[in-house]
């Protein structure tokens, strides 16, 4: 799980999460949604970043085609 750390003033209740958070508290949050909460820097602060699992692959570059010439007429 990621961690992020909480930058407002006063506590908050975060149902994400079941509870709520002080001010300058860490926090684990689920990988898959870690950018919810580090795409607000004014509010959240990143900690720990989700781990890449070692056993999974880059994502594979598209396979390039060639374009069909076209059909001649006549």
């Amino acid at each position: 799980m990621a961690r992020v750390r909480y930058l407002g003033p006063e506590t908050v209740t975060v149902p994400e999460l079941g509870r709520s958070v002080e001010p300058d508290e860490v926090v684990e949050v689920p990988d898959d949604r870690y950018e919810g909460y580090a795409c607000q820097p004014g509010t959240w602060e990143a900690v720990e970043e989700p781990k890449q699992e070692e056993s999974e692959p880059p994502p594979a570059a598209p396979k390039k085609t060639l374009a069909a010439r076209p059909q001649k007429e006549g």
